[in-house]
Order: structure tokens, then sequence, then C-alpha cells
């Protein structure tokens, strides 16, 4: 029975207060340097260890990207696409089977209104990070977009389809090459110094064209959007002329949860899983991997600054903009002010989006999708009877109607091969 002077204040409101002395949870003896989540403390060898490991499982538990590939990294100079870079050096340093080139195609300083003296300071910048890891490197600027053929646009199959014997025996075949470590070295030193690709000088006018480009469009959240399309072709396009197979992204676990959301906003939810998955096999013969994406912004953030990887900034078109700018912008708002309050936001959003899977209706019959022209994905117009596509259909078509007497009963169920047809009785019609 409670008793008047019992006092549970105290206890009551304690709380636990991290310590900074905590000792590491992997080694046990060094004291903890880094607290990634509450309980999971860490020394600075361990952490990294634990970093370079997360790495080499996600590349592992896939097995995506086989012994003697093209890999293409696209480095734009940020926090997470250095530590991927970094991430590839340590994981292949021994490895020279594997044939990393480093691509910047994020020099979209003409389309965010940069000048030409910040653009080359930036470009300059770049080139001492990429020559400092020994990998070959393509800088290019985001105005080749315009001349890009119609061919980029077109989903090349693969040529050869690969199993999990195959990778076996290549690693095997790996594991035996590794005795001539030091003599493919040499040589691939002397063809990196020979496939660096500089800057190009960019005509005022391309410049002009492209900014004509991303200000056509009326709202932020839609130049945002394609930008990101642009980028992405100009990517692809960049693979498959230099006979990349694989490219890699620096999309995190934080930002892929902010996409997920904002893919939803936008009316991508079909897409999801190609936009969010490990592997986006959307372009056939290029296929885009996403290595970082079990890594937190504050795991990158504390890697970076403990051993000192080094960053580029590049402004983009959300710089120094409100949370309410775009929805994109106001859905990093949303994400990142829940995970300060409630830690586990990010890793179930992130969850989530591991389960999605997008199954196109004409797989199981073999016809083949028709696929929208810039984000590549299949079209998911064909759609049932009660769907929201139809359902914002009707609404359209109630909208469209000038008589104030018309009702549903007098709007029919449009023609499913023609999504704007519309029946009305001719009594309705002004």
């Amino acid at each position: 029975m409670c008793q008047v002077e019992e006092d549970y204040n105290d206890a009551l409101e304690h709380q636990n207060v991290p310590c900074i002395s905590k000792k590491c949870l992997k080694c046990k003896e060094l004291t903890a340097a880094v607290v990634i989540r509450a309980g999971d403390p860490y020394c600075r060898d361990c952490f990294k260890e634990y970093f370079i490991h997360k790495f080499r499982a996600m590349l592992g538990k896939n097995r995506v990207i086989f012994p003697g590939e093209k890999v293409l990294l696209a480095v734009s100079g940020g926090p997470s696409s250095c530590s991927m870079l970094s991430q590839v050096q340590q994981v292949f340093a021994i490895s020279t089977i594997l044939c990393f080139d480093i691509m910047n195609p994020s020099c979209k300083g003409g389309a965010v209104g940069q000048s030409v003296e910040e653009r080359r300071k930036t470009v300059a910048e770049l080139q001492t990070v990429f020559k400092a890891t020994g990998f070959p490197f393509h800088i290019v600027p985001l105005e080749q977009v315009l001349a890009l053929p119609s061919e980029v646009i077109t989903t090349v199959p693969p040529s050869s389809q690969r199993t999990a014997s195959a990778y076996k025996a290549a690693v095997d075949k790996f594991t035996n090459e590794l005795k001539f470590i030091g003599e493919s070295s040499n040589s691939r030193a002397t063809e990196q110094e020979e496939k660096e690709t500089l800057f190009p000088d960019v005509p005022e006018s391309e410049t002009q064209l492209l900014q004509q480009l991303i200000t056509s469009a009326k709202t932020l959240t839609a130049r945002q959007d394609l930008l990101n399309t642009l980028r992405q072709h100009l990517l692809v396009h960049t693979a498959r002329t230099e006979g990349y197979s694989k490219l890699m992204l620096g999309d995190h676990c934080t930002r892929l949860a902010i996409k997920l959301l904002t893919s939803i906003s936008l009316g991508r939810g079909a897409q999801l899983a190609q936009d969010t998955g490990f592997a986006d096999l959307r372009f056939g013969d290029v296929i885009i991997v996403k290595p970082m994406r079990d890594y937190s912004a504050k795991e990158i953030a504390y890697y970076n600054h403990m051993f000192s990887v080094p960053t580029v900034f590049t402004p983009n078109l959300e710089t120094k903009t409100t949370e309410k700018a775009s929805i994109q912008r106001l859905t990093e708002s949303f994400v990142t002010k829940l995970q300060a309050d409630f830690p586990s936001t990010v890793s179930t959003i992130y969850r989530t989006s591991e389960k999605l899977q997008t199954v196109a209706k004409g797989s199981s019959t073999g016809h083949q999708c028709d696929r929208c022209l810039l984000c590549m994905c299949s079209l998911d117009t064909d759609v049932e009877k009660a769907s929201a596509f139809k359902a914002t259909l009707i609404s359209e078509q109630l909208s469209r109607t000038k008589s104030p007497r018309a009702s549903s009963t007098n709007i029919q169920s449009p023609n499913p091969g023609d999504p704007h047809s519309i029946i009305t009785n001719n009594n309705d019609l002004c």
C-alpha cells in the first residue's frame, strides 16, 4: 500500500544519460569514440571495421558485381558518394581484376546558375580528389545531356544471364589470378593516366539552353525531378558508350527513405521497387546498384569526419530553400525531424522499401510492357475498374462538365482504350 511520505519522484524522473566513457561494444577494451545508435558505442578501429564490413556484406549478399566486370562509380563530391569511393579503395585495395572508374555527372553549375569561375574551381577540387584514388575518371558536364541520342531511352537486353554457378566460377578465376597483381597494377597505372578525362569547355549557348529547359518546369518539385532524370540518362549513356555493365550510386538509407515517401506523393508508387531497390534493372544492359543503402546519413558523416574523407560541396536547386519550397524538401524536413525524436523512423521506412516488388502485367504472358520515356519504368496506366487512376479519370470528367444538372449517372465508364473518352447524354453537352 502506498504511503504518503514515500517519494518516488527521483526514481521516476531519472533518465539514463549515455556516458562518453563507455567501453566499445565489440572489443570491450577501448573507450568508445562514437555512438551510432542508443546502446551501440564503438571505438575508432571497431567502427572502421564495422563500416567496411557492411559494405562488403552488401555486395557479397546480392552477388550482382562479378570479378572482371567494369564498374562505373557516380561520384558527385557529396558525403555519401565520396564515402562510397573510399569504401571501394578499402575493400578492393588488393583487387586489380575489377575495373573501377569514376565519373562525375553533377557538374550542374549551369543548371543552378553558377559562374564559369565557380564551376572551374569545383572541377579543380574534384580532380584533386579523384587523382588521389588512382582510378581513371571522367568529368562530364550536364550540358552534354542535350546532345544524347534517342537510343538512351531504350532498354537494351543484357548480353548474358549470370547465375550463382557463374559467380562462383568467376570468383575462382579471380583467386587464381591474384598472383599477377604486381604486373597488372603497373599496367593499370599506365592505363589510368591515359583514361583521365578532364572537364571540357562548355559553350555558353548550351548552358543557356539547359537553364531554359530547367526553368520551363513551373515548380521546384518538377525541376528537381527533371534534373534527376537528366542526370540518370547521362550516367547510363556514359556507361554504355564506355563499356560499363554496372553503375554504382551513393544513395544511403536516409535518402532512400525520403525518396520513398516523395515518390508516393508524386504518384510513383508503382515504381518504388526500382527507385529504392539495391539493383535497378530497368535499362537492361546497365545495372544500377546502390551499395550504400544500408548506411544512414549519421554513420556516413561520422566516418567521413573521423577518417578525413575529402568531399566537395556542389550546390543544387534546393540549396538555401525553405522546407516548403518543394515536395522533396518538405519530405526531407519531415523525415529528419521525425528521426530526431524517433530514431527508428528511417530504418522502418527503409525496411518497408525492401519488401516492395513490382510485377508487370505482361511478364506472365511474355508481352512487352510500355515504358515511360523519361524514367524508363513500366507504365501503370492499365488498371482495373476499382483503382485510384479510374477514380481520378471520373473526377476529371465531372469537373469538365459545364452543365449544372450533370450528375454521376450521366457519366459512364470511359473506354479502356481511350483514357480521355467521355460518354455523356446529348442534353448535357454545351
